[in-house]
């Protein structure tokens, strides 16, 4: 038996792909794997056979033509054409996640297309397919173009294909956003968005926690959050989380030091930070804090909100060094703080002002 891979379109209506796989049936081929692929002409029937030996390809041709198919196209295939579509789809994006420059390729293994290239963005140039041809929009600017001799490309494989590429310029664009800061003792960490992958490292970050940091960090107690919160906390529908990694000086494996949230809502932004106790006060928070004011202050909010504990003196450092007016408003033994961004007279509003210190 011989593996081939078969493409053919039928009209899209009920019992067609009854009749081609019954005529393909009738000559010994057994269908291993089908995917229907809707498209404007019909059906696109995409077909990996196990075909008598003595079948070649102009038969093949000729069961599927029985079958009310139409436009074939018929190439012998390999084992591992055997793995299944989304399989295939998933392992490449895997291999994007490590390796972002390897879209082309990614994309030559998807499709099975012979000329890949990009091209600079070009005014009135549509992206989408015609025949065996595809753009593809890079969303760092610019476009991958795509040719095979056969078949025709798909919506489907276009939708794939688009998918692919979004998912490699997000890998980079968060390697680029990755940094080293290097704190005033001269240790030197790394910051970076952080993503749901990360929950693991900021589980371990919260046990290396006393349980007084903890109860800093989320005044209602100092018990463990559950996993699903900081999964929110990683990556919050609004706003933004970094994370700050160090790696041992004897070369060990990168643990997660600090994170830091700025979590939207509305035209304000909460903020809050947890450190690991070994690498507070080394200007680590101080840091975090300035980046995500950065942050807020090109997204638009109009100010961050800090609830702190009025004997959390560490914290209250780390704002003041921001020199920056803060509005403080008391509570008990609880400060809201708020630091005005993009409108300055609202360190007008009632309150105490939380003036920086020599």
């Amino acid at each position: 038996m011989t593996l081939w891979r078969i493409r053919a379109t039928v009209d899209d209506r009920p019992g067609y792909l009854s009749v081609l796989t019954a005529s393909l049936a009738l000559r010994g081929v057994n269908i291993l794997t089908v995917q229907v692929q809707p498209t404007e002409r019909g059906a696109v029937d995409d077909f990996l056979v196990d075909a008598p030996d003595a079948l070649d390809e102009a038969e093949l041709i000729a069961a599927v033509e029985r079958g009310r198919g139409r436009d074939c196209w018929v190439t012998r295939s390999e084992a591992r054409g055997l793995a299944d579509q989304p399989t295939r789809v998933l392992g490449l994006a895997n291999r994007l996640v490590r390796d972002p420059d390897g879209t082309g390729e990614a994309l030559r293994t998807l499709l099975a297309a012979d000329v890949v290239s990009w091209r600079p963005a070009q005014v009135g140039v549509e992206r989408g397919i015609t025949g065996a041809s595809m753009l593809l929009a890079d969303p760092a600017g610019g476009s991958f173009a795509l040719r095979r001799a056969a078949p025709d490309f798909t919506p489907a494989e276009y939708a794939r294909a688009q998918a692919l590429v979004e998912l490699a310029a997000t890998v980079a664009r968060r390697a680029a956003e990755q940094v080293t800061v290097v704190l005033p003792d001269g240790a030197e960490v790394a910051v970076r968005p952080a993503n749901a992958h990360d929950l693991s490292g900021v589980v371990e970050l919260h046990e290396a926690c006393a349980p007084r940091s903890r109860q800093r960090r989320y005044l209602g107690g100092a018990a463990l959050p559950q996993p699903a919160r900081l999964r929110r906390l990683l990556e919050p529908s609004r706003g933004l989380t970094l994370i700050a990694t160090s790696t041992g000086s004897d070369g060990t494996a990168e643990s997660v030091v600090a994170m830091a949230n700025l979590l939207g809502e509305g035209d304000e932004a909460e903020v809050a930070l947890l450190v690991r106790d070994d690498w507070q006060r080394r200007g680590l928070g101080s840091a975090l804090l300035r980046r995500l004011v950065r942050h807020a202050d090109r997204s638009g909010y109009a100010a961050l909100v800090l609830h702190v504990q009025a004997s959390n003196d560490p914290m209250l450092r780390t704002l003041r060094r921001l020199d920056r007016p803060s509005v403080v408003e008391r509570d008990g033994a609880l400060l809201t703080v708020a630091v005005p961004l993009a409108v300055p007279a609202a360190a007008e509003r009632t309150g105490t002002v939380l003036t920086p210190r020599a």
